[in-house]
């Protein structure tokens, strides 16, 4: 099921997703889930099965994930343990394959981009900086505030309108379908890769062009 045509000419800027997108940290991820599940006793799960069941918002996955409902104060403990965890492993993960080159090749093609994750921005800034990836972006966000549904919607929102920048000229790349949804609520459009926490499957359910890396996703834009 595919999105509805790209024209190059109309799509100007992309906001690019972190994790999963930029960052090649599934590893990480799936290290800082089955600490969780130890945690509760439960067995550690595989890659395959975490992007079958991955979502947003996050407290309804972790009771699947946990098969039972969270009990007051559960919720801050999984939130800190994953957060202990991945940023044990966080020093091998590897920017995606293609990137920074991507991001120099859209630039020099008169684009501009940007960044926006659901990462905590005090979490996420100094990552960007270290990996010198500043110039690239015209902002960066992380997540600044909380939202009733979990969702990046009303963050790329603020995203957009801090920026001046029309949603219409504007293509979002991530890696689940909660990027899909944020796009389609903000009036932009999306491109998820298939490299993230969502199987491919997922993802094409939502209507959007699905590739296989950052560097293909460019590629669609430019060919458009």
């Amino acid at each position: 099921m595919a999105e509805t045509t790209f024209d190059r000419h109309d799509t100007t800027h992309i906001v690019w997703d972190w994790n999963g997108t930029l960052l090649d940290d599934n590893h990480a991820n799936l290290a800082a889930v089955n600490a969780v599940c130890e945690l509760f006793g439960r067995d550690p799960v595989e890659m395959d099965y975490w992007r079958s069941v991955f979502r947003r918002p996050l407290v309804p996955c972790y009771e699947e994930l946990l098969g039972r409902a969270l009990e007051d104060g559960e919720w801050e403990r999984v939130e800190q343990l994953y957060d202990s965890r991945y940023q044990e492993h966080l020093p091998s993960c590897e920017l995606s394959v293609g990137v920074p080159d991507v991001l120099h090749e859209w630039a020099r093609n008169g684009g501009t981009q940007s960044l926006l994750s659901m990462a905590s921005h005090e979490h996420l800034v100094p990552l960007i900086t270290e990996r010198g990836l500043n110039p690239h972006f015209t902002r960066v966000d992380g997540r600044r505030f909380e939202t009733e549904h979990d969702s990046k919607a009303e963050h790329l929102v603020r995203h957009l309108d801090l920026q001046g920048i029309d949603p219409s000229r504007v293509v979002l790349v991530g890696d689940i379908d909660d990027d899909a949804r944020a796009a389609r609520e903000a009036g932009a459009r999306s491109v998820l890769v298939a490299t993230g926490l969502m199987s491919r499957d997922r993802l094409e359910a939502t209507g959007s062009l699905v590739v296989d890396s950052p560097v293909a996703a460019v590629a669609a834009l430019r060919e458009a």
